[in-house]
Order: structure tokens, then C-alpha cells, then sequence
């Protein structure tokens, strides 16, 4: 894993998330290639990251991803307008960020529990071999422990990034990236080369071949 290797030489204090994000690309791996979604989630900066994540798996991030040859075609048989817009699409990973539903979310909160709001969704949406994957620095967020417990119960694999403090969402967690900080500013300062090097060696897997 190139970008694991890179990670670590440039971020050797991260040497006790290697194994962990090891295996989180691989579930993640395991989850794109089977046709399942990855599923993310955080609050404040965690939900800013989490809408990050899902920035670099929907497009390109590193490397091109152009269309296939009977993706084209499909376009083409649309005519001119088709052929130009499969010049600029790019294939995406299969990612959803759950802060991304803003009228669900107030509505659900009002309504119902304002905890559950991330629960709610991957209830709805999740299917059987997705990945959730949860940011909390403190490893407390209650709406990230209930969305784990909730995909625990849909016998989905949960990931969760975190610092050092060994939270309560931690028990529902199948793996866990706990980076060694404690300050918030300095745990998501680690979460970002974390999850870029994720991003990048799942998105090398599918589409090195392009380069």
C-alpha cells in the first residue's frame, strides 16, 4: 500500500493506526467492489471532514477517472450533447455522507430525537456489506454511537476515527483509528492525512489503470 507507506514516513506518530487503516481499506475494499456504499458521519469539523471523504470518493481525487468504453457509448447514443457530457463525468466510489440531508435532519430532530438523525438514515439506506465510518474526536458523540449501534444491528462493519480519549462509541466500533492526541484542533490535524491516504489507496485499487 503505497499510500500508507507515504503516510507513515511523512506522519510517524501515526505508526499505531497502520494496522487499523489496513484493514479499513480493505473494508472498504471489500464494500466498493461488492457494489456497497460507504457511509460517513461527524459533527462540527468531524462533519466537515466526513463531507470531505465523500468529496474524494465521489470524484476524481489523485487519479483520472474517465468513463468506460460502453459507458461512453451509452452517452453517445444520446447524441453530441451525450458524447460531450461523457467527456466530463468521472466514476465515482459509492459514498454518502449522512450530514448531507439538512431538511430530513431538522425534521427528524423536531420531530423525533435529534441523536438519531445519522441512525435514522443509515437505517433507511444502508444494505447489507456497507461500511460506517464515524468521527468523533472525543469518541462521545452520542449520534455516532447510536448510528454504530444501529449498524452493529444491520450487521454492518463500523469504523471510527478518534483521538486518544477512548470514547463511548468505541464498543460498537469493529475498528478503530484512534490517533495519539488529545486536543481536538491536533486530532482532526491528524484525521486529514488518515483519511487521505484511505481515499487514495481504495481509489488506486479501482482506477491506477487509468493513470
Amino acid at each position: 500500500m503505497p499510500h500508507l507507506s507515504r503516510l507513515l514516513e511523512n506522519y510517524p506518530a501515526l505508526a499505531g493506526c497502520a494496522d487499523a487503516l489496513r484493514r479499513t481499506v480493505a473494508a472498504v475494499l471489500a464494500c466498493q467492489q461488492n457494489g456497497g456504499t460507504l457511509f460517513v458521519a461527524g459533527n462540527g469539523g468531524s462533519g466537515a471532514d466526513a463531507e470531505h471523504i465523500a468529496g474524494e470518493m465521489l470524484k476524481g481525487f489523485l487519479l483520472p477517472r474517465p468513463l468506460t468504453v460502453a459507458q461512453k457509448e451509452k452517452f453517445a447514443a444520446q447524441g453530441l450533447d451525450g458524447e460531450q457530457l461523457a467527456k466530463k463525468l468521472q466514476r465515482g466510489l459509492r459514498c454518502v455522507s449522512l450530514l448531507s440531508h439538512p431538511a430530513f435532519a431538522s425534521a427528524f430532530a423536531n420531530d423525533v430525537d435529534a441523536d438519531l438523525i445519522y441512525a435514522q438514515q443509515l437505517f433507511a439506506l444502508a444494505r447489507t456489506g456497507d461500511v460506517v465510518l464515524g468521527i468523533s474526536t472525543s469518541g462521545n458523540a452520542e449520534n455516532i454511537r447510536q448510528l454504530f449501534i444501529t449498524a452493529r444491528a444491520l450487521n454492518l462493519t463500523t469504523v471510527l476515527l478518534t483521538g486518544n480519549r477512548r470514547g463511548a462509541a468505541e464498543k460498537y466500533a469493529d475498528l478503530v483509528l484512534a490517533v495519539p492526541a488529545a486536543a481536538t484542533p491536533q486530532i482532526q490535524e491528524l484525521h486529514l492525512p488518515l483519511y487521505h491516504a484511505l481515499c487514495a489507496e481504495v481509489e488506486a485499487r479501482f482506477f491506477a489503470e487509468q493513470s
